[in-house]
This record gives C-alpha cells, sequence and structure tokens, in this order.
C-alpha cells in the first residue's frame, strides 16, 4: 500500500514503512524452457517445492546452474535415482558449494552427471538425450 512518498508493508508480524519494495524471486520466477516435444506433459516441473516426493523415482534435472545443482542433489539426498543433463562442459556459473556437493553425490553413486548433452524429446515413458553426437533414450 502506498503513503505519499513511501509504501506501508504489512506481514503478518509487523507493518513497515519504506520507500522502495524489491521482490527477489530468482530465475525460477521465468524458466528457461527447452523448446522440445513433450515439455508440456504434466510430469515436467520447473520448481522443485518438495525434494522427498521423488524418493525412490527416476528424475531428470536439466541446467547447470544453482537451481539445478540444488535439485539434483536434493533429490539424490533423498534417494531418488537422479541423472543432471547440462549442454555445457562444466558448472561454472554454479556456486562452489553446490558443484562439491553434486559431485559427492556422483562419488557416492546417487547421482550421474551427464555433461555435453541436450535433451532432444520428453516421452511418457523415456526421455531422448543427445550426448556427443549419440543420441541415449534412459527410462524415467
Amino acid at each position: 500500500m502506498r503513503d505519499g512518498q513511501a509504501f506501508i508493508v504489512k506481514t503478518t508480524r509487523a507493518e513497515y514503512r519504506t520507500h522502495s519494495v524489491l521482490l527477489a524471486i530468482g530465475r525460477r520466477g521465468t524458466p528457461r524452457k527447452l523448446g522440445v516435444t513433450g515439455e508440456e506433459m504434466s510430469k515436467v516441473v520447473y520448481r522443485l517445492i518438495d525434494p522427498e516426493q521423488y524418493a525412490g523415482q527416476n528424475v531428470l534435472v536439466v541446467g547447470g546452474g544453482d537451481s539445478a545443482l540444488e535439485a539434483a542433489a536434493s533429490v539424490a539426498e533423498c534417494g531418488g535415482c537422479v541423472v543432471l543433463s547440462y549442454r555445457g562442459e562444466a558448472f561454472g556459473r554454479a556456486k562452489r558449494a553446490n558443484r562439491e556437493r553434486v559431485s559427492a553425490a556422483e562419488r557416492d553413486g546417487r547421482l550421474k552427471v551427464m555433461l555435453s548433452s541436450n535433451v532432444q524429446q520428453i516421452l511418457a515413458e523415456t526421455v531422448a538425450i543427445e550426448r556427443e553426437g549419440t543420441r541415449l533414450r534412459g527410462e524415467e
């Protein structure tokens, strides 16, 4: 609510008077789509709310930023079978702590990393991924 030159921000705990309001929603506010067949399926999600819901399931996480690495590591820690696909050759833009977390999960056999890979198509039971000129197909 605006009050003259200031804003009044009300929360469940208090009311604050401020001159600026910043909404920090991160990259998850505008997810990047893959542009492949099948990405409109209900099983494709762009935000991880509860990693435990994927425990015991096969999960493909696509991306090389912090959100992707955090999601992959979190699901792997909950007992999901996780593949992390990234088109780049290394996770250069992710925070060191997230890279280390993914490396530890990979060393422990809880996560498989596929660098230099691109999702080609999402089907009901499989996902087609191209890696180094070879088209791979894995169960979900």
